[in-house]
Order: C-alpha cells, then sequence, then structure tokens
C-alpha cells in the first residue's frame, strides 16, 4: 500500500531527463533542513554527557540513556510512519514533528534535574522520528531514479554539516558556559524551521484513512526497547544489573517475536503496521543488515570517543570536538562526489572500500591509551569517516531503490528503525563495557584516565569485530538498475 499516494504527483517531462520540479525540491530543502537542526542536536549530546554526568552526579550507564533513550524512542516511533504519511498530508506531518522537537527542546532547555531533562530528549525524539521517513520516502518519491544518487550525495553534504558543527559547538559552548546552553541555541534554528515550514510547506500526494493496528505499537516497544535496555544492564558495579538484563532480553525477544508474527498476519490484508514485505528484496535485505551494523559502530564511537579524550587522554570538551570535526567535514564535501559515483559506477567501488575503511579504524582505536598523539586520532577519524561517506550513500539508494514504490514508506520506516536501534545498541554496548572495566579499575585504586584506557580499547574492540559483517556483506549489495525486473519486491 503506497504511504503516498502519488498518482495525484504531475512529474513533468524534465524528469525524464533526471531533473526535479522546483516544487519538489522546495520540500526537499525544507525537509533537509529540519533534519539538519534534528542531528545538530542529537550530535551535541556526545561531547555533553561527560559535564552532564558530573554536573548532575550521575554515573556514564545512566547519562548514555539520554542519548539512547533518544534512538529508542525514534525506533518506536518510526514504525508508526507507515500509518502516519497515508493518513496525514506532508505539510500536517512536517509541522507535528518540528512542533514536538521545538517542545522537547523546551522541556530540556528548564530541565531541574536528569528525569526531567530525559523526558524533553524523548520529546524531541518524537519529533525526529517522523521527519527521517518523511525525508527519505519523499526524496523516493519526487527524485527520478537516475539521480537518486546524486540527491543522496546532496542529502549527504547537508545533514554530514551537522555532525561536523555540533560536537565542535558543543565543545566551544561548554568550556564557557553549561549544558544548558546547547538547547538554547537550537531551540530558536528550530522555531525559525517551523515558522519556514509553515509558510512554504505544501503537500504531496493524498490522505486516505487507514487502519492503525494499536497492538502493533506497544509490541515494538518492547521489542526494540528491551533488547536495548537489556544490554545497558550488563557490566555495571557489582553485576547487579544482570538478573534485569537477562529479563529484558527474553521480554525483548518475545515480544519482537509477536510483532514480526502480526505485521505477516496484517500485511496480508495490507493492514500492517510496518510491510515486512520489504525483505523479499534480498538486496534490501543485506543493505539494512550493513546499515545497521555501521549505526552500532557510528553512534557507539560517536558517544565512547569523547568520553575516551575527556577521561583517558585529559583532552577538554572543545579539544575533543576539534578532533571530530575534519572527519565530519569531509564526510560532508564527498558527499555529492559519492553520488555522482553512485549513479555512474554502482555499490561495489564504494561500498566494500568503505566498510574496509570503518572497520580498520575501528580496530586502531581497539590500541589506544593515554598517550595516543591527537593528531592520529584526527586521520584516523577522518578514515572512518570517509568510509563512512563511501558506505551511506550507496546504501541509502540501493536499498529502497530495491522496493516497489508501493513499499517505499515501509522500507524507509524499516531501514530508520533498525538504524536507531543498531545505534542504540552500540551506544549501550560500548558504554557499559568501557564502565564496567572502568569500575573495576577504581575499586583497585587505579585513576580514573589508567582505569579507563583498556575499558575503552575492549569497546571499540567489540566494534571493530562487529564491522567485519559489514565488510562480508558489502559485497553482495548491487545497484538496483542492474537487478533483473523480477527481483523488486511488492508483488
Amino acid at each position: 500500500m503506497s504511504a503516498v499516494d502519488t498518482g495525484s504527483i504531475t512529474t513533468p517531462p524534465s524528469a525524464a531527463r533526471g531533473d526535479i520540479a522546483p516544487s519538489d525540491m522546495r520540500v526537499i530543502w525544507l525537509l533537509l533542513v529540519a533534519a539538519f537542526v534534528a542531528i545538530l542536536n542529537e550530535t551535541t549530546m556526545g561531547i555533553a554527557i561527560p559535564h552532564l554526568n558530573a554536573d548532575l552526579g550521575i554515573p556514564p550507564e545512566l547519562g548514555q540513556w539520554l542519548t539512547s533513550a533518544f534512538m529508542l524512542t525514534m525506533a518506536v516511533v518510526i514504525p508508526t510512519t507507515g500509518f502516519i504519511l497515508q493518513r496525514f498530508t506532508t505539510r500536517q506531518v512536517f509541522i507535528a514533528a518540528m512542533t514536538a522537537f521545538s517542545l522537547g527542546t523546551l522541556v530540556a532547555l528548564v530541565a531541574p534535574g536528569f528525569t526531567v531533562l530525559l523526558a524533553g530528549r524523548v520529546i524531541q525524539a518524537a519529533g525526529t522520528g517522523i521527519m527521517m521517513p518523511l525525508l527519505m520516502t519523499t526524496i523516493m518519491n519526487v527524485v527520478p531514479p537516475q539521480s537518486r544518487g546524486r540527491m543522496m550525495g546532496r542529502v549527504g553534504l547537508v545533514i554530514s554539516l551537522a555532525p561536523a558543527i555540533g560536537p565542535t559547538l558543543a565543545g566551544a559552548v561548554l568550556e564557557t558556559l553549561n549544558w544548558r546552553a546547547l538547547f538554547a541555541i537550537i531551540l530558536p534554528i528550530a522555531l525559525i524551521s517551523l515558522l519556514i515550514g509553515v509558510k512554504w510547506m505544501t503537500n504531496l500526494g493524498e490522505t486516505r484513512v487507514v487502519p492503525l493496528d494499536v497492538l502493533s505499537i506497544p509490541l515494538a516497544a518492547l521489542g526494540f526497547g528491551g533488547i536495548v535496555f537489556g544490554l545497558s544492564q550488563f557490566g555495571g558495579e557489582g553485576g547487579s544489573g544482570e538478573a534485569a538484563g537477562i529479563t529484558a532480553l527474553v521480554v525483548g525477544a518475545v515480544a519482537l517475536g509477536l510483532f514480526v508474527w502480526r505485521q505477516l498476519v496484517l500485511q496480508r490484508a495490507d493492514d500492517a503496521l510496518l510491510d515486512l514485505r520489504v525483505f523479499r528484496s534480498m538486496n534490501f535485505t543485506f543493505s539494512v543488515i550493513i546499515m545497521t551494523i555501521l549505526a552500532l559502530s557510528m553512534f557507539g564511537t560517536l558517544t565512547l570517543l569523547p568520553q575516551y579524550l575527556q577521561n583517558v587522554a585529559g583532552l577538554n570538551a572543545l579539544e575533543s570536538g576539534l578532533i571530530l570535526l575534519p572527519g565530519s567535514v569531509l564526510m560532508g564535501l564527498l558527499g555529492p562526489v559519492m553520488g555522482r559515483i553512485y549513479d555512474a559506477k554502482g555499490t561495489r567501488p564504494l561500498l566494500i572500500p568503505g566498510t574496509i575503511l570503518v572497520s580498520a579504524a575501528l580496530f586502531f582505536y581497539s590500541t589506544v591509551g593515554q598517550d595516543t598523539a591527537f593528531w592520529v586520532l584526527i586521520i584516523v577519524q577522518a578514515a572512518m569517516s570517509v568510509g563512512l561517506a563511501m558506505s551511506f550513500t550507496p546504501l541509502f539508494s540501493a536499498s529502497l531503490g530495491s522496493l516497489d514504490r508501493s513499499l517505499y514508506s515501509h522500507g524507509s520506516a524499516v531501514l530508520n528503525t533498525l538504524q536507531q536501534v543498531g545505534g542504540a545498541a552500540g551506544v549501550a554496548l560500548l558504554t557499559v563495557t568501557y564502565s564496567s572495566i572502568l569500575h573495576a579499575g577504581e575499586s583497585e585504586g587505579l585513576s580514573t584516565a589508567v582505569a579507563g584506557a583498556p575499558g575503552a580499547r575492549t569497546a571499540f574492540l567489540i566494534a571493530a569485530i562487529i564491522s567485519l559483517a559489514a565488510v562480508v556483506l558489502s559485497a553482495f549489495v548491487r545497484k538496483p538498475a542492474e537487478e533483473p525486473s523480477g527481483f523488486h519486491s511488492g508483488h
């Protein structure tokens, strides 16, 4: 079933040449601005967490929930976007998403403590979770196939500006002001984006009344949430959380199984909250698995790296942000280049070396210590960013391009859901590994720097080993145009 009834979209003659209608481009740019604000918000938090831990008097494994809860909320919201994008107009969805994001930012800004701050992050994430599938589905519907790589490259350029600015901005702000200033900076940008959208956002497609399977929502929440919460319980002080962790993992696995079973039943009548027929395309399936692994590695690393830089290497927040800056800028600048290469050459010249670069960077991080030179870290982080740039453009284009148009919104929901779950699992897994070894060392009388170094190395090694699966699978992803016509999913 179509998430956006594309029958009402008139394709101009220029589309045959790969051009995009100006009105459609305006909508895409509005969505990109909103995505920029959301990602800027998400990437400032990694640098801020050590400060928040100290200011609020909370341990690292609790502080990381400001990141994990954000991604988990998105993972719960995103499966509902197939319904949302059918039932409401593009304009209504955009305004609702940006309103939620702005409200969450305001709550976080005035939060008196950790609990209210966490609530603000969850409200922010509810808006962000709707925005990302809306962006991806819109692009797939209005951009001709021969231009999708180029457009995904432009998406990469704009979206990479946020990670480039975010950590450095956070570092500079935290050197002179407190963590509340980060939300004070984000809030006016979010409100301006909302006001521009109210004035300029137009609708693509038509709405229709579709059923919402209420039972699927708590099943998704319990499934995805239980698994990541379970991971976060392992490795705390004294191992006291392991029983709760095992229980949460079991509950999560059962709920996820029931969620999948219910979708398989409902999709026979085209009533599924999340249509799993997208997995009939092996190209889509391999792409989603690789994307999930890269998200686990990337989000886990971007959360752990500032803690290593500040607690082990002894750098301040600004210096930590500056180490992440060159790689993020490079990733953004390479976005359009990667898009053109994808359109001309397909996936393999990008994806295979890209995943190898990411894996190699993670294996290097598993050797770091107190005295690792900062310029070496800059080079390694830049190499990892290049690898991610080489991977994301072909993965987004090849995965969704392998599906029938009627399944774009469901494919985008699956892709974004598993990306967020992978990211949340990576943050939980790497932070808990680091924290457990750090606590064990400190209990033996070691300093934080000495106790934290082996924790960081072990956590990065876990991410590196997991990333090898992405390297292997990258050889099996092909550009959809290269597939036989019967390969596409949905019929």
